[in-house]
């Protein structure tokens, strides 16, 4: 090993300055640190290294410490770091203070003004959650406020990406030209929607633009002059009330919260739309009717609603490029007069469709299940098979997937399954999920997920029998049919049938 290192050691002597310092660059921060300790040769580049990340995990702390001593140890070692830096060169400074308490912001201020200098391109900043400080006796909330002048003197032309974490952003009309920006996410911000409006004006090249818990924008109005914004996500601002968008270009637009009222100007560029609403009924309904003249050129939507009163309508309109349709429906089980059926809508009012999942979720838009074990809509079975109730026949000559997660044997999912069945002559694939998502599946424990109760197990058994009974005969031949059920092991209970 001495050996080895004396040749290394060596070598590094006849290597180009300019070869040295990019070696130096792809480093951790930990193994740089230690190779200025070895050669004097990198000792210049540790002064100029150009990606500052700090971290528990970067700077090789105990994450099973105590909060107060996490910040004491990540505290001093980033400011030993920072201010032996030279300030030159610096292209990331990524620092992580969330796992901290009770920060001194004057040492976050004299980071920033270390390596926030014309040439840096991306600044994330994470903080703690904001603590509770008494002045004269008075709880006020600390938030550390960004100091935006650091972005008026020439500094901030060349940054690129800004994501900031539990801060205060309070940009004046003097705030320079952000002329490089292509990327803002915004988490937990305490800013304005005039003040946010203030910072996209000078910020022509955004490409893409989060906001995530930002609480006091009540109204979000995105200029004209972001000609190369293509993504925007806004997501649990709870106070947001208006949304409104006036770039030409954008392509995907991600929405979760409260719905009030949104324009997109009828972009026609938009291709992707995602909605979360899950403080509102009726968003499915309300997708039906309004969402062409918002995106009338969408190709892939994902609905997630929390819950369902009123019938999808049938309409005249049509989404003539949409592809891929995702609903998902929360909450169905205390929904008992929704029809499923209708949700033949959105299927026939898209002639381009190609995928279609029918889902719910508890969390996220990804397929789940529906609620089966407190199901209230009336079971299928029991019911003769024609009294099945059948829609004017619309032939779908594009759809080739569908996906049923959580399928149960309520009996207007059971008529909605037949119907595409019947009048689908390009489908390739069905699947019908009668269990919980994740589906069951065997641990290294050699047990299941215990996610199923005993009423889930008694349902997935109707929805099979529904499936024998009812599905399986309209199955063409060349269509390959997914059923997925319980761990039979595991989750065995007696057959209903």
């Amino acid at each position: 090993h001495f050996l080895l290192h004396n040749h290394f050691l060596s070598v590094l002597r006849y290597l180009p300055e300019d070869i040295l310092r990019h070696i130096h660059a792809k480093m951790t921060l930990r193994d740089a640190a230690r190779a200025t300790c070895a050669s004097h040769a990198f000792r210049h580049n540790w002064i100029c290294r150009p990606n500052l990340t700090f971290s528990l995990g970067t700077l090789g702390l105990n994450r099973n410490a105590s909060r107060d001593v996490i910040t004491r140890d990540l505290i001093s070692k980033i400011d030993l770091i920072m201010q032996n830096h030279s300030g030159i060169g610096v292209k990331t400074l990524d620092i992580d203070l969330y796992s901290c308490d009770n920060i001194d912001f004057a040492y976050l201020d004299s980071w920033l003004r270390i390596a926030v200098t014309p040439g840096i391109e991306e600044l994330i900043l994470t903080l703690p959650l904001p603590s509770i400080v008494f002045e004269n006796a008075l709880p006020i909330i600390s938030v550390y406020n960004f100091p935006c002048s650091l972005l008026s003197n020439g500094s901030g032309n060349s940054i690129q990406y800004l994501n900031l974490c539990y801060c205060t952003l309070r940009p004046t009309a003097g705030l320079g030209c952000l002329r490089s920006l292509t990327r803002l996410h915004m988490s937990c911000t305490r800013i304005t929607g005039d003040e946010l409006w203030c910072l996209l004006s000078n910020s022509p090249a955004l490409v893409c633009l989060k906001l995530l818990h930002c609480e006091e924008i009540i109204s979000l109005k995105i200029p004209s002059l972001l000609q190369r914004l293509r993504f925007l996500e806004v997501a649990y601002c709870d106070r947001l009330q208006v949304v409104e968008s006036n770039a030409p270009n954008l392509t995907t637009f991600y929405f979760a919260g409260f719905l009030g009222q949104i324009s997109l100007g009828g972009s026609l560029q938009l291709k992707t739309l995602r909605m979360i609403c899950f403080r509102q009924t009726n968003i499915v309904c309300y997708a039906r009717q309004n969402l062409l003249s918002i995106a009338p050129n969408v190709e892939t939507l994902t609905i997630s609603s929390l819950n369902e009163m009123v019938n999808t309508p049938m309409l005249s309109s049509k989404f003539l490029h949409l592809k891929l349709l995702q609903i998902s429906l929360v909450g169905m089980a205390f929904s008992r007069a929704y029809d499923y059926l209708s949700l033949v809508s959105f299927v026939d009012a898209s002639p381009c469709l190609e995928n279609f999942v029918l889902a719910s979720s508890g969390i996220d838009i990804g397929p789940m299940q529906i609620s089966q074990h407190r199901m209230g809509h009336a079971s299928i079975l029991g019911e003769p098979s024609h009294d099945l109730r059948q829609i004017p026949q619309q032939r779908h000559a594009k759809l080739k997937s569908v996906t049923i997660t959580g399928f149960c044997s309520a009996k207007s999912l059971v008529e909605l399954t037949c119907h595409i069945l019947e009048n689908t002559t390009s489908l390739d694939c069905l699947t019908l999920d009668t269990t919980c998502h994740p589906s069951c599946a065997v641990t290294k424990f050699d047990k299941c997920h215990p996610l199923m109760d005993g009423d889930s197990l008694v349902e997935a058994q109707k929805a099979l029998l529904a499936i024998r009974r009812y599905v399986l005969g309209k199955v063409p031949s060349m269509v390959k049919l997914n059923i997925l059920e319980p761990c039979s092991r595991c989750h065995a209970v007696e057959s209903l049938v």
